[in-house]
This record gives C-alpha cells, sequence and structure tokens, in this order.
C-alpha cells in the first residue's frame, strides 16, 4: 500500500521527461488509467447520456401521457356503459311489468274463454240429452203403438170370424168411399 501512496505523492522518483519508460507496477497504473478512462468517459459521454436520459424520460412521459388518455377514455366509455346499462335495467323492468300485466291479462283472456267454451259443451250436452231423451221417448212410444197394435190385431183375428171380418173391411171401405166424396 505504502509503493501505491509513494508513486502519487512521491515526484523525485518519478524518471526525467525526456525518456519514456513503462511502468509495469499494476496497481500503481490501474488506478490512473481507470480515472483517465473514467474522466474521458465522463467528459465525451456526459452529452450522449444526458440525449439517452431525455429521450428515456421523453417516452415515460410520453407513455404516462397516452395511459392518461387511455384511461380518460376508458372512464368515459365506462360511464356510457353504465348510463345505457341503467336504460337498459329500465327498459327491462318495464318490459318485465307490461309482461306480467299482459300474461295476467292473457291468463283472465283464456279463462274467460274457457268458462265460455265449457258452457257451450254444457248446453251442447244438455241439448245432446234432451234430443236423444225424446227420440228414446218416441221409440218407446212406437214400440209399444206397435206392440199394442199387434195385441189389438191378435185379439181382433182371435175373435173375429169370417163373416164379421167381411162385415168389418165393407164398412171400412164404405167409410174410406164417403171421405173421398167428401175431399173430392
Amino acid at each position: 500500500m505504502k509503493n501505491l501512496t509513494d508513486s502519487f505523492v512521491s515526484v523525485g522518483h518519478w524518471p526525467s521527461a525526456g525518456s519514456f519508460e513503462f511502468n509495469t507496477d499494476i496497481l500503481a497504473t490501474n488506478p490512473i488509467n481507470l480515472s483517465v478512462v473514467l474522466g474521458v468517459l465522463i467528459f465525451f459521454g456526459k452529452g450522449v447520456l444526458n440525449d439517452l436520459l431525455d429521450k428515456r424520460k421523453q417516452r415515460i412521459l410520453s407513455t404516462i401521457r397516452n395511459s392518461e388518455e387511455l384511461r380518460r377514455g376508458a372512464i368515459e366509455q365506462l360511464e356510457r356503459a353504465r348510463v345505457r346499462l341503467r336504460k337498459v335495467e329500465i327498459e327491462a323492468d318495464e318490459y318485465r311489468t307490461n309482461g306480467y300485466s299482459e300474461i295476467e291479462r292473457e291468463k283472465v283472456n283464456l279463462i274467460n274463454a274457457t268458462c265460455n267454451s265449457l258452457e257451450r259443451l254444457e248446453n251442447y250436452k244438455n241439448e245432446t240429452l234432451f234430443f236423444e231423451k225424446q227420440r228414446a221417448i218416441n221409440q218407446v212410444r212406437q214400440q209399444v203403438l206397435q206392440q199394442a197394435l199387434q195385441r189389438a190385431l191378435g185379439t181382433l183375428n182371435s175373435c173375429l170370424n169370417s163373416e164379421l171380418h167381411f162385415r168389418t173391411i165393407s164398412a171400412n171401405i164404405g167409410i174410406l168411399g164417403s171421405v173421398e166424396e167428401i175431399t173430392d
């Protein structure tokens, strides 16, 4: 360490100015070389480094400004989207309310139509039952009448002899002949 400080402080050991020699003492020459290189780099590289740093600073500031503008745009879009969302929610509530009202109206209309259809079907059923009852009554009457006529004919045939039969036929022919004269 003493050699290092001696080489900076002691001027007596330096060779004369007229000759040129290499200093092979690495410890003494490296700090000098490094300080010279650093000095040259600082002196000449200061402008380049300042330019690089200024450009980097400008890019960072530009990026920040762009980010701020994008952020403001995103906030504006978000607000517009929120406004649209509120409008859509209001419309959805209106549709929902109107839809429920419409469903209730349709439900009442369907119930009324069903009741009317049931009443018509009930009337049709009652009319059908009435007509079927009348037809059944008429069929029974016809059957009773036919049976009564058959019994009467059977009774008449069993009670009538051929002479009585002949007189009855003649009387009926006479009645029919008089009915014809009246109608002419």
